[in-house]
């Protein structure tokens, strides 16, 4: 079985400047063609920030109504920004993030609890996580998809601020309704994809998408990738990531009044295709993480690894990969290597920043039992 402590941490990625003031209103391009609404939301950040301390747990955290008269679904309009995960477009189609699809950290933590009683150490975890490597951390902005101006100018290179569109950081291969990378979309709705979840549902789950359903259709898109994609990675953090998914629909896409953890199709449909609360929708009944990621990940075990020399059905275990055996390995790695090749020599406000968002990052798994490590010293 696997620990509580490191269901917690594999959460990772669901699951990778020194601007002075100087950079002012103009340097952002124009902003002629946003709305009253999106330029309200934008202007008051257009300057440094300092990083503000994350949201707390949920003062009330049982079952609620979700899907209500202050957060009617609103589809997205021209310009709006939608990404791979079809919980945070949900949220920001019902209010709960900004519209415009760009988001504060502490906006995305207070959304995901608020909206689906997700548990607050993964909340932390995997927001912070996630904005480390594609989010603007001058202006305490990301993108839920796509790479944008509305972050603010990027830092220098090689850091990305790409959104969580970027493959390999948040998003990555082997995606239950995505395709891969190396197929041209990486980010969007796929139709067949989504058929073969309702088959794989309707096979295992007598309609219904359960743990049981996860761990055949999780085993099935790996090997499709390794039969198809020469570029398929599958090491960590994805290796975490793709099983921690395969238990979302289950632990927050179905409505808090049930109690069977099953999903039924119409709901997976509202979800992950049009981004939609049901109706009358309530979220889960206590705060929630990666319950059940032992089920998944041990009905059909694999190792981490990758195609190698660009061809398929050349799939390699990679030993210095972390994996379920090597948790800590997973948050040593993504600060040393991640985040310190993306920010190798930061300065000022950005080493500020940095070193911030990373003591937030760590907070989330601070009973984990993995040392917190300091690369960019500590304020």
């Amino acid at each position: 079985m696997i620990s509580q402590s490191f269901v917690s941490l594999t959460v990772l990625l669901l699951g990778l400047v020194n601007l002075s003031p100087a950079f002012a209103f103009p340097q952002y391009g124009s902003l002629a063609g946003l709305s009253a609404r999106d330029l309200n939301e934008l202007i008051p950040r257009l300057n440094e920030v300092d990083p503000p301390n994350p949201p707390g747990p949920l003062a009330y955290n049982g079952t609620k109504l979700v899907h209500d008269d202050a957060h009617p679904f609103k589809a997205p309009e021209e310009g709006d920004i939608r990404g791979p995960c079809p919980g945070l477009n949900t949220l920001a189609n019902h209010g709960y993030l900004p519209h415009n699809g760009v988001a504060t950290p502490s906006q995305i933590i207070e959304a995901v609890q608020e909206g689906f009683n997700m548990e607050h150490g993964t909340a932390l975890f995997v927001t912070y996580a996630a904005h480390l490597v594609d989010g603007n951390l001058v202006t305490d902005l990301l993108s839920i998809g796509e790479k944008t101006k509305l972050t603010g100018p990027d830092p220098p290179a090689p850091a990305i601020v790409g959104g969580l569109n970027t493959h390999a950081v948040f998003e990555g291969d082997a995606s239950m309704t995505r395709a891969d990378f190396f197929f041209g979309d990486n980010h969007s709705f796929n139709q067949t994809l989504f058929d073969q979840f309702v088959d794989f549902s309707n096979r295992f789950g007598g309609g219904f998408y359960n743990y049981t359903v996860a761990a055949e259709l999780r085993f099935q898109r790996i090997q499709e990738s390794i039969a198809t994609n020469p570029q398929f990675s599958f090491i960590s953090p994805r290796f975490f990531t793709a099983y921690a998914e395969s238990t979302f629909p289950v632990n927050f896409f179905v409505d808090g009044r049930s109690t069977e953890k099953k999903l039924d199709m119409e709901a997976a449909t509202s979800f992950i295709r049009d981004g939609k609360y049901p109706q009358d929708f309530h979220r889960a009944a206590q705060p929630s993480s990666t319950e059940g990621i032992d089920i998944v990940a041990s009905a059909h075990p694999v190792a981490p690894g990758e195609n190698r020399d660009g061809k398929i059905n050349n799939y390699v275990p990679d030993p210095t990969s972390a994996d379920f055996s090597t948790f800590c390995l997973l948050y040593t790695n993504f600060v040393n290597q991640t985040i310190g090749g993306l920010y190798p020599n930061p300065t000022g406000v950005l080493r500020r920043n940095l070193i911030k968002n990373l003591r937030f990052f760590y907070s989330g798994i601070a009973d984990a039992g993995c040392e917190e490590l300091f690369p960019y010293g500590q304020l």
